[in-house]
């Protein structure tokens, strides 16, 4: 009996590994078409009822970065995402490190609040911050954009950021302030270093994260204060008017920036590293 129930729990386990396998395969098969598409098309010269189009041509890219004006766009862009992380940093940063080390009445209720605008959707907040913004003389400018965009990223780098703080021994704190060190060279000679991995991983996921961010963009931008994918949108918006490749080709612009970052993000962030940080003082402790 006990050799039979193996032998089927045995071809169970094959089955299911052969099925998340065909599942895994299938869906990287379909992102590959999809993007091989738009790839190829944003090449094409014509592209109609072939499987290949019937001449490549580098002038698309042209088109589009003169046709949507793509060079303002990414310093707009840069601009944007520069000024979230630098701002999300300079106050999460020692917020992040208020909660870690301090108790308080209602502290549970405070890192629920930090929760909420990661867990509901941006167009529901989206909508009454705009409208505070526009009533306040902001919407519509660049420093609209950057408000709403810091509205989820802020509470990201703190909720980031504390179970890299919790995994210093208080103990290095109060050595250094017995040697003399106080509250401004504790946190750049001290801390700093030892949070440099936390900082690292929780900015540079804010900096991807703002390059992607559709909805709070769309709602508070203006003319002037588009970043690259609000203005794909309204790219997508008008193929009727301009070359569906000029569009595609758009498309790869924002891609590729969107890649880099990504990868610039995954060069120095482990994802399985935030986790294990967040394990690390409940095994130190037992």
């Amino acid at each position: 009996m006990r050799d039979i129930s193996t032998g089927e729990s045995s071809i169970l386990d094959r089955i299911w590994i052969l099925a998340v396998w065909t599942f895994v395969g299938f869906f990287i098969l379909n992102l590959i078409g999809v993007v091989g598409a738009v790839l190829v098309d944003s090449f094409a010269t014509r592209w109609l009822g072939t499987w290949l189009p019937t001449g490549f041509t580098w002038h698309w890219y042209l088109d589009a970065w003169q046709e949507f004006q793509l060079g303002k766009i990414l310093t707009v862009t840069f601009e944007v995402v520069g000024a979230v992380v630098l701002i999300s940093g300079v106050l999460g940063v020692p917020a992040a490190y208020a909660l870690s080390r301090r108790d308080f009445p209602g502290k549970q209720a405070v890192m629920l609040l930090f929760l909420l605008p990661l867990l509901v959707p941006p167009m529901t907040i989206g909508i009454p911050l705009a409208t505070v913004l526009y009533r306040f003389g902001v919407g519509g400018t660049i420093w609209g954009v950057i408000l709403a965009n810091l509205v989820p990223s802020l509470p990201f780098v703190i909720l980031i950021t504390i179970p890299f703080i919790d995994q210093i021994d208080q103990r290095v704190e109060a050595a250094a302030r017995v040697f003399g060190a106080n509250t401004f060279k504790l946190f750049v000679y001290v801390l700093m270093p030892l949070l440099t991995p936390g900082i690292l991983a929780a900015l540079l996921l804010v900096l991807v994260r703002t390059i992607a961010m559709f909805e709070l963009t769309f709602l508070t931008s203006g003319p002037t204060s588009q970043t690259l994918v609000v203005a794909l949108y309204y790219a997508v918006d008008a193929a009727g008017v301009r070359a569906g490749q000029s569009v595609d080709a758009m498309a790869m612009i924002y891609m590729a920036t969107t890649l880099i970052w990504l990868l610039i993000a995954l060069r120095f962030v482990n994802p399985t590293q935030i986790v294990g940080r967040q394990a690390t003082p409940a095994g130190h402790d037992a």
